[in-house]
């Protein structure tokens, strides 16, 4: 049953743009397909992805006041109570950014096992109305093999990895003797994220294949612009009648 689903929902309408985009690209060139690929696939993800950069903004803005809520003294019921409305009322999820991941792995996993069994489009694999590609170039750019493990893409997919984590909303910073354990937890997942994430994504890009690495790259440069045209706009909420807002989201 699970294995159906997988097929139906995620590896073969990737197989079949994949085998769209070869079939029309000139040069039947694969990275350039894997490339078009995952902007699709990033577009069709933009709304999430766009919602959970407002929504680590806004956490960021309500700081101040889920500090006050704990420092209330009330009971842990009543403050996850409060801390539940506050985010209800500005229309925050704290774990919209857990969210956008979970919905992300499947695709590269996916994508990854279609690169594992081979480019072949065999006819098992393609729908009636997707043509089997009648060249197809696993060279990208005529010198990088993507059925190979990839040294150059490993290092660059590290490094957008460093630069998407650079770019993202920071988590508010802890007011001095504060030494809470969450904002301790979300400082050390933000340092991590940004330091130690890159290497772990350049030795799974080089582990894997080219053109999972292709893939990634892509991804983390798609997240980048995302995130700098982000920062361009202003985000106010309303708190208690006064209007905090950031310079830049």
């Amino acid at each position: 049953m699970l294995t159906q689903i997988w097929d139906v929902a995620l590896y073969k309408p990737l197989v079949n743009a994949l085998a769209f985009l070869v079939s029309i690209i000139p040069g039947g060139d694969v990275g350039v397909a894997v490339i078009v690929l995952t902007i699709l696939v990033k577009t069709a993800l933009f709304p999430l992805s766009q919602r959970s950069i407002i929504s680590q903004t806004k956490m960021n803005l309500l700081a101040p006041e889920l500090k006050k809520i704990k420092a209330s003294g009330d009971s842990k019921e009543e403050q996850a109570k409060q801390t539940m409305a506050l985010y209800k009322k500005h229309k925050t999820n704290p774990f919209s950014g857990c969210l956008l991941v979970l919905i992300q792995i499947p695709i590269i996993f996916a994508l990854y096992y279609a690169f594992y069994k081979g480019i072949n489009f065999d006819g098992n694999s393609l729908y009636s109305f997707v043509h089997m590609p009648v060249k197809i170039n696993m060279n990208f750019l005529g010198f990088l093999d993507l059925t190979q493990k990839s040294l150059i893409l490993a290092i660059v997919a590290g490094a957008s990895q460093f630069f998407q984590a650079h770019y993202m909303p920071k988590p508010a910073k802890p007011e001095p003797g504060s030494g809470s354990f969450q904002e301790s937890f979300s400082k050390s997942m933000s340092m991590q994220m940004k330091y130690i994430f890159p290497f772990i994504v350049a030795f799974i890009a080089y582990s894997i294949s080219g053109a999972v690495a292709l893939y990634w790259i892509t991804s983390n440069i798609f997240a980048i612009g995302q995130q700098i045209h982000a920062r361009k706009k202003k985000l106010s909420i309303i708190v208690h009648g006064q209007k905090i807002e950031t310079e830049k989201v």
